[in-house]
């Protein structure tokens, strides 16, 4: 689509330039992306779906007006997806993305009425979260598993474990600058800056207050308060730890001169993608079965909590959960029983 029509720069999302009212148009998705969404992720899962149905809307039915667009339109772009083979929560995903956007257009004044806002969408009812979780022995493999004696190994276990032990959504992990590591009470705290802004202050678990230090202490960064506090390394060719902290170049030899460089860190944080990769690696090097993503670590400690004697309405506070259902969806005690239930089934010769 972007190859054949007339593209904006921000957002990025390109607007037809068959469509009647273009100006107006761009001046409204302009002040609906940048400025009602204000989270990127949001933004960009639904500059996608209004691209992708403008596109439909336009190749199928020869739409050339959004005042023209109707509940039959939508309708039949959402089945469209479903013969694609799209899942239920990512069709209702984008249909939301749908009436959101119209309803901003509707108060605008750009569109007269909310074509979507009547739409049913599949159902979808969500009784188990499907987020892959790992078990005790498995979290505790996958950290022991991580070479600590390197600075990269310390910044990874840190990371790992700020995940875990918070129940903190990997983008609030990825946001924390060096300052949001504080003392108060005699203990470690962070501040994590959750989904729409909410900020809140949570004290660090004791394995969690060294995994910090540690990398802090390591890294240099405990004095750069403003520093993203997980950061990439910079690229200054391969070479491998020495015991005074350097980095010994791949071709240097005991015979020849010692040729040492710093690999010094390049001051911008991980990204979500980053640290899947890098969660992919350690994975892969601990010898884990289990397929893991970013948000297994939220998943793994609210269950590990639970099981613990922990409270729900507890994890869905430190979790920033605003309705306990939603904090049910990880709890993956259950799997357990389910299992021991299953292995009741035995045959035995007559």
């Amino acid at each position: 689509m972007r190859n054949s029509l007339s593209v904006i720069t921000t957002p990025i999302i390109a607007v037809p330039a068959v469509l009647d009212q273009r100006d107006v148009i761009v001046e409204g998705f302009k002040t609906f992306f940048l400025g009602k969404l204000r989270n990127p992720n949001t933004r960009r899962a639904y500059e996608c779906s209004a691209e992708a149905f403008l596109t439909f809307a336009i190749t199928r039915y020869g739409v050339t007006r959004l005042d023209s667009i109707t509940p039959v339109h939508i309708a039949g772009w959402l089945d469209a997806m479903a013969l694609q083979g799209l899942t239920a929560p990512t069709l209702k995903q984008r249909l939301a993305a749908l009436v959101t956007l119209f309803e901003f257009l509707v108060a605008e004044q750009i569109v007269p009425r909310n074509p979507a806002k009547i739409v049913d969408g599949p159902r979808h009812v969500i009784q188990r979260g499907s987020t892959p979780v790992l078990s005790g022995d498995e979290m505790l493999q996958l950290l022991d598993a991580i070479d600590t004696t390197t600075l990269i190994g310390k910044r990874d276990r840190a990371l790992i474990g700020t995940m875990v032990y918070s129940f903190a959504r990997i983008s609030a992990v990825t946001a924390l600058k060096v300052e949001h590591v504080f003392h108060q009470k005699r203990r470690v705290w962070l501040r994590l800056t959750d989904k729409g802004g909410k900020r809140k202050d949570i004290p660090c678990h004791h394995h969690l207050e060294t995994y910090l230090t540690e990398w802090l202490d390591a890294s240099g960064l405990a004095g750069e308060s403003a520093a993203p506090l997980f950061q990439t390394f910079a690229k200054q060719g391969k070479g491998f730890p020495t015991n005074d902290g350097t980095f010994q170049t791949a071709g240097d030899t005991a015979a020849s001169p010692r040729m040492k460089h710093i690999r010094s860190l390049s001051g911008k944080p991980m990204t979500q993608a980053m640290t899947w990769e890098m969660l992919q690696r350690r994975s892969k090097k601990a010898g884990l079965t289990t397929h893991i993503c970013n948000h297994t670590f939220r998943a793994t400690g609210i269950t590990a909590y639970l099981t613990n004697g922990g409270a729900i309405e507890r994890a869905a506070a430190i979790a920033g959960h605003s309705s306990i259902n939603t904090t049910k969806l990880y709890d993956r005690r259950p799997d357990d029983v389910t299992l021991e239930e299953i292995e009741r089934i035995r045959f035995t010769a007559p």
